[in-house]
């Protein structure tokens, strides 16, 4: 099969109805509801890098990923304040970046040793949350995990058979310079070396990445906030928003929905959302889990690891009632309840995992189970649709039954303080994707990520105690990302549905908005006089500030890894639900034939229009910070796959 040519890739689809450039505020009594949601960055996410060659410039999983969500980001807030500001002046634009308050770091609670280890992410230095805006509160995460001793990440990816695999992990990222210089490569045979890659900064990456989306979850179950930088406002009220961190999107990266207890793939090498819940559960007593996936692709790896542990969860509770001496009181007051997941996916079968006809891998990600045997499952495909109309007359109502089957779950679990739900937030389902990454047809609209957002939160305001948290999962051309981060943050703030106009987001918009940032130019851009955009650029200079001189990749000494124990009794998942093979199909490739004939560094997938996003302020290309593969000069017929 021809490649199609990177060059002349368009990352955009007009929509229909979408050429106005601005709309009417917000009525103020559609914003009694509006939620402040957290932002939660971290920086040590850039430190992932492909160092196999030079030559990056194919590679889509990349740092510049981060900067592409915050220029949408940065574009709602402006549109928001835009509307607020024109009702009350409480609620006025900052004009400055000065004035840094740091708040003192709370002491840890000495006693439970579990508790200890859990509350040992912060690591470096206290998160520094900055309230740019009335409209969001923005964390700059210094949190951390110790990926061998954590209790969360051993739930999950502890031992199962031999050797443990974040043990195996971290001597992958270790050694990976070694290995590349001496012409191998860091990523182990079986498994696959298109679309997965590891430099020594990377333990430092998902650990920051775990680290920030614990945060994340601390910061939501206990509604407190941690230190922030304050920066005063216009017409600054004395009168502030209480902040109720109910909502909060986590900025981070590599994703995770694709990593199973021992297997990554698919840019995956821990998963972070189930990383998180084990988290939830451990330390705030958190026992029911839901999970929201909308990426373009399946999340195999969340499915497996949420089958194995209601699989376990229900063995137990079969054990406690079949005694014949147990009684309803001593059941109750027993211990504390097993962890039990919903897990429910909304993705494009014929995309990867699924796109080489695995059968188990389709079967996975079809099926459909709410309660028997202790699993609470629902797969939705994603459909083809020709305009927004048809889309939510006919096609957002069955993407709605991943709503309806949660809210079965959580009827029939427990009580809302129990609850607690997550997005695993990708992007990559979105009309401005990369053809090449999404060609199979089956896309979402940009208002999608709106209002499907705004849903769960509905939904979640009602079952979960308003608790949500949305990870970025995948998403990897400009448009795509920026333009399904700005409409998710509306959902996230909620206001109401008949008020938002999706011409905040339409093409004229978004390429308005990737001038005033610099997004598709090296040189200085001269920002429009339109408010919105002046503004949206003075908050990318706080969420994303120009990057300074990074030097390249040094091999770190891998520190002594201790003994470990896992939390949790692990088996192998059942034939109903595979685990995520290392064998499996990859998302830079279609055919594992295709594995064996990729050029010799080992990249083989679709070939995509890098992300452009450097300004003249930020560092040289050849000082970029890392990238995320698909591929490297496959060869002419290969046929691959994202």
């Amino acid at each position: 099969m021809a490649q199609p040519n990177p060059e002349k890739e368009t990352e955009s689809i007009d929509a229909p109805g979408d050429s106005r450039t601005d709309a009417p505020p917000i009525p103020s009594d559609h914003l009694q509801n509006a939620c402040k949601p957290t932002i939660l960055l971290q920086e040590l996410c850039r430190s992932h890098k492909y160092i196999r060659t030079h030559d990056d410039s194919a590679i889509v999983e990349r740092p510049e990923r981060l900067r592409s969500v915050a220029i949408g980001l940065s574009g709602a807030i402006a549109r928001l304040e835009q509307c607020i500001q024109s009702l009350s002046s409480s609620l006025a634009l900052v004009s400055s970046i000065d004035d840094v308050k740091i708040k003192p770091e709370p002491q840890a609670t000495a006693g439970d040793e579990l508790a200890q280890a859990l509350e040992g992410l912060t690591l470096s230095s206290p998160a520094k949350p900055l309230s740019v805006t009335n409209i969001v509160d923005v964390i700059k995460s210094a949190s951390k995990v110790d990926l061998a001793t954590n209790p969360a990440v051993k739930f999950i990816h502890g031992d199962i058979d031999g050797p443990g695999y974040i043990d195996q992990f971290i001597s992958w990222a270790s050694e990976s310079h070694n290995k590349i210089a001496n012409g191998g490569s860091e990523i182990p045979e079986g498994l696959n070396q298109g679309d997965l890659y590891l430099c020594p900064e990377s333990l430092d990456a998902v650990s920051g990445a775990l680290g920030t989306v614990c945060e994340a979850v601390d910061l939501v179950v206990n509604h407190t906030a941690s230190d922030k930088i304050t920066i005063p406002q216009v017409n600054d009220s004395p009168e502030k928003r209480t902040t109720d961190p109910r909502h909060a999107f986590v900025l981070i990266r590599p994703p995770g929905h694709h990593c199973g207890e021992d297997t990554p793939s698919g840019f995956c090498f821990v998963n972070n959302v189930m990383v998180a819940a084990a988290h939830a559960h451990m330390k705030h007593n958190i026992n029911r889990v839901i999970v929201l996936d909308i990426d373009l692709h399946h999340g195999n790896g969340t499915q497996s690891i949420a089958w194995s542990i209601n699989e376990e969860t229900y063995r137990k509770e079969l054990e406690r009632e079949g005694r014949e001496d147990a009684t309803a009181s001593a059941i109750a007051t027993e211990g504390p309840k097993g962890l039990k997941v919903f897990y429910g996916s909304l993705h494009d079968i014929l995309s990867f995992p699924c796109e080489d006809g695995n059968s188990a891998l389709i079967q996975a990600a079809s099926t459909s189970i709410h309660g028997p045997h202790g699993q609470w499952i629902e797969n939705q495909h994603l459909v083809e649709y020709t305009t927004d109309e048809e889309f939510y007359k006919n096609v957002y109502p069955g993407y709605l039954k991943l709503l309806d089957r949660a809210r079965d779950f959580a009827i029939s679990m427990c009580q809302t303080e129990e609850v607690l739900v997550f997005i695993s937030c990708g992007f990559d389902a979105s009309v401005h994707e990369y053809p090449s990454m999404s060609r199979h047809g089956r896309r979402v609209p940009t208002s999608f990520y709106h209002r499907f957002t705004a849903d769960i939160c509905d939904f979640a305001s009602t079952y979960a105690k308003g608790r949500v948290i949305s990870v970025l999962e995948g998403g990897y051309s400009l448009r795509a990302l920026s333009s399904g981060a700005f409409a998710h943050l509306f959902g996230l703030v909620n206001p109401s549905h008949d008020v938002v106009d999706d011409s905040f987001w339409s093409v004229e918009n978004l390429t308005k908005l990737e001038k005033a940032t610099g997004a598709k130019t090296r040189r200085s851009s001269v920002v429009p006089p339109e408010t919105w955009l002046q503004r949206s650029v003075e908050v990318l200079a706080v969420l994303d500030p120009p990057q300074p001189k990074s030097a390249t990749n040094r091999l770190k000494t891998a520190e002594a890894i201790p003994e470990r124990r896992s939390t949790r009794e692990k088996k192998k998942p059942p034939v109903e639900t595979p685990p995520v093979s290392k064998q499996s199909t990859q998302k830079g490739a279609t055919k594992k034939t295709d594995i064996a004939s990729a050029p010799p560094d080992g990249i083989a997938a679709l070939p995509s229009e890098p992300l452009n996003l450097k300004t003249e302020e930020l560092p040289p290309s050849e000082k970029k910070v890392p990238r995320v593969i698909l591929r490297v000069n496959p060869p002419k017929d290969l046929s691959s796959d994202s």
